[in-house]
């Protein structure tokens, strides 16, 4: 009798081992801006929300935080500005899923003062959210423009920036926000700004996409307790792909949340941003990552990997 029931409670113990082992969840590092939305379309509603949630648990934050908490291991798959890329090393992407802009994104700004424009230009406030808008920056003003400021980390506040600096750079739902405020800002301050867009700037200097960001996954998320790379692939560009179904939803989500205009959130979601990696964004990504290099900007990337 001692002996069948210690082997019970030895039988009971494994299969309590094996259950909870055999479900070890993926934890993902996702932005809460409204640009990558349509990309978590599933992971944020029915039917599939309740599935994924038995094999992923989200934390959201900034870009820039989402790239630390993936490199420090907090984190096995992140939406990661793509410069965080090229400083990482034990990660692949997730084919399929991008934020990039075919040409006007309306979120990545540079807001100048307005007289000389990019010409007078001695110092730029960049937003501290993302790496990856500030790298852009640097080689446009460096190989572009070839104009040499000096760039201040800031926090994301177009006045405070503006007191510091020539020129300020915004990112995500702040540059949203600083369009729709742009001319309530003028009469109130009198003061006339310049705002370019700098994923069109890229574009009409280089003929390819702007690439925000993309899911990367690092090479030890994956056990014979976790789903598999293959389910990932799948779970992210099925989520991708019904997000780009339920845009209305989205915007009728987002324009409540967010002081932004229902029309200008739909033109938003599906003109200026654009969600699929496709052979055109990985002409452009690997520009960016060349410019990168030769600005001294991020190290050299040889060649990007994939799950």
């Amino acid at each position: 009798m001692i002996r069948s029931a210690v082997t019970e409670e030895w039988r009971a113990g494994l299969l309590h081992w094996l259950v909870n082992t055999a479900s070890r969840k993926l934890v993902i590092a996702a932005i809460d801006f409204v640009n990558p939305a349509p990309l978590m379309w599933d992971f944020e509603h029915e039917p599939r929300k309740s599935e994924l949630a038995q094999r992923y648990t989200i934390l959201s934050s900034t870009p820039a935080e989402c790239a630390r908490r993936l490199q420090s291991g907090a984190a096995d798959i992140g939406l990661v500005p793509v410069a965080a890329y090229a400083l990482a090393s034990g990660q692949r992407i997730i084919p399929g899923c991008t934020v990039a802009s075919l040409d006007i994104i309306r979120s990545i700004l540079l807001v100048v003062r307005a007289g000389d424009g990019v010409t007078g230009v001695k110092s730029v406030a960049l937003d501290t959210a993302s790496l990856t808008s500030a790298t852009y920056t640097r080689i446009l003003f460096d190989k572009r423009w070839k104009i040499f400021p000096e760039f201040l980390p800031h926090a994301a506040d177009l006045d405070a920036m503006l007191a510091k600096a020539d020129a300020a750079l915004l990112i995500g739902d702040p540059a949203l926000l600083a369009l729709e405020d742009r001319e309530k800002r003028e009469a109130r301050t009198g003061e006339r700004l310049e705002y370019l867009d700098l994923s069109h700037e890229w574009r009409s200097w280089t003929g390819t996409p702007w690439i925000s960001a993309f899911w990367s996954v690092r090479d030890e998320a994956f056990s014979p307790e976790t789903v598999t790379a293959a389910q990932v692939v799948e779970d992210f560009q099925h989520s991708r792909d019904n997000g780009l179904v339920h845009t209305e939803d989205l915007v009728s989500e987002w324009s409540a949340r967010i002081a932004v205009p229902a029309a200008t959130l739909r033109t938003y979601l599906t003109r200026n941003v654009h969600y699929v990696l496709d052979d055109a964004c990985l002409d452009g990504l690997n520009l960016f990552y060349r410019y990168a290099a030769e600005c001294g900007a991020l190290p050299a990337v040889q060649t990007l990997k994939f799950l």
